[in-house]
């Protein structure tokens, strides 16, 4: 199934009151608000990352969360997705905002959720308009749903999480090599079997492996690095959108509905990076630290989103998110005034240029890579 296209914010070169951010793979340089701070521990000008994480988060859930839960889109017609409420409850759940949490799920339930207990794609104009579901939507969900569990001393909300697991298991999960793989959605199981690297979550995997002891989490973590790492040989440096497992490897591809155009690095898989980032596993850190001399040495406020697989730009569409993916690979190659730089000029760019998807992933990715809040603790 072909997912609509991504928010897409073209931008002007010149963008007043972004000051560039020239990165490096040895150390890096950052503007003054982060540099005057490096020698406290703390980014941007003393504040903790705790405290601009939190910030982020409120500050999507504010302006896309309406009072009953629902996470419209609202630069793209004020629709909804499964995606988008998975954010919204991974957010409220990260900050401890159970009333906001609850709404959200709530909506969730009585509007997106199927009877196979997965989420549905798309909702607009009152209704479900596409019931077909998206794997990430299901995954973050389960992920947020164990976390308020824990966070809001909620046994009823673990027990749905492993549910939601359990329907993804069902599924959503195929076989390659005799390992089970997760594919981009029940469309996407018959061969040849669909994935988009994007919605690997090897964080996500270890959390439902740990609270239902199911060692088939642990096999989709394993595979999840495995094939990520394989789309990332040379001459690739960076993972694709789309992929489809045949001849039995991966091969990337354009779209699923399209799989002979072009594949390249896009508004998907600059998730990809931040995921493995996050991964508790060394080797998920590994894989994303490749990307990092892609990135090293670019000025952050010229950077485009899309690029060629080997990491040639494409174009001149400028959006957040390849920042914070950026900040991914910084981060994961041991580089964190690179990653708080890339953060600041992200938050900064998303805050002149809001959508909904920029905003997602600024909190998101202060979240996973700068905080502990999706641990249970």
């Amino acid at each position: 199934m072909s997912r609509p296209v991504r928010d897409v914010v073209v931008l002007a070169l010149a963008l007043g009151g972004i000051v560039p951010v020239l990165l490096t793979g040895c150390g890096g340089t950052s503007s003054p608000a982060t540099s005057s701070a490096r020698g406290a521990g703390l980014p941007e000008g003393g504040t903790r990352p705790q405290e601009l994480a939190a910030g982020a988060a409120r500050r999507f859930l504010h302006r896309y969360v309406t009072a009953d839960g629902r996470v419209r889109r609202i630069d793209q017609g004020g629709d909804t997705v499964g995606e988008g409420q998975a954010y919204g409850m991974l957010l409220a759940a990260a900050i401890g905002d159970s009333q906001r949490f609850d709404a959200i799920w709530g909506w969730t339930k009585n509007n997106l959720r199927r009877p196979d207990g997965l989420i549905s794609f798309l909702w607009r104009s009152g209704r479900v308009q596409d019931p077909e579901a998206a794997s990430d939507a299901d995954l973050d969900a389960s992920r947020a749903l164990l976390l308020a569990g824990c966070r809001f001393n909620r046994p009823t909300m673990r027990h749905e999480a492993l549910q939601l697991g359990n329907a993804i298991l069902g599924l959503e999960v195929a076989s390659f090599h005799g390992a089970p793989v997760l594919t981009a959605g029940p469309w996407a199981v018959k061969a040849p079997v669909t994935v988009n690297p994007s919605y690997f979550s090897p964080a996500t995997f270890a959390a439902l492996r740990a609270a239902s002891g199911d060692p088939r989490w642990s096999g989709l973590a394993a595979s999840s690095r495995s094939i990520t790492s394989t789309l990332m040989q040379p001459p690739a440096r960076l993972p694709p959108d789309w992929a489809r497992l045949e001849g039995g490897k991966p091969v990337p591809i354009g779209l699923p509905g399209k799989p002979q155009a072009p594949a390249q690095f896009g508004f998907d898989a600059v998730r990809t990076l931040v995921r493995m980032a996050e991964d508790p596993d060394p080797a998920g850190r590994r894989i994303a630290a490749r990307a990092w001399p892609v990135f090293a040495g670019q000025d952050p406020t010229k950077l485009p989103v899309e690029h060629h697989l080997s990491g040639r730009p494409i174009g001149d569409t400028l959006n957040p998110v390849v920042l914070v993916a950026a900040a991914g690979a910084a981060d994961a190659a041991g580089e964190p005034a690179a990653r708080d730089g890339l953060l600041a000029t992200a938050e900064t760019l998303d805050q002149r240029f809001p959508t909904y998807y920029g905003t997602a992933w600024v909190a998101l990715g202060r979240i996973m890579l700068t905080t502990k809040f999706l641990a249970c603790s």
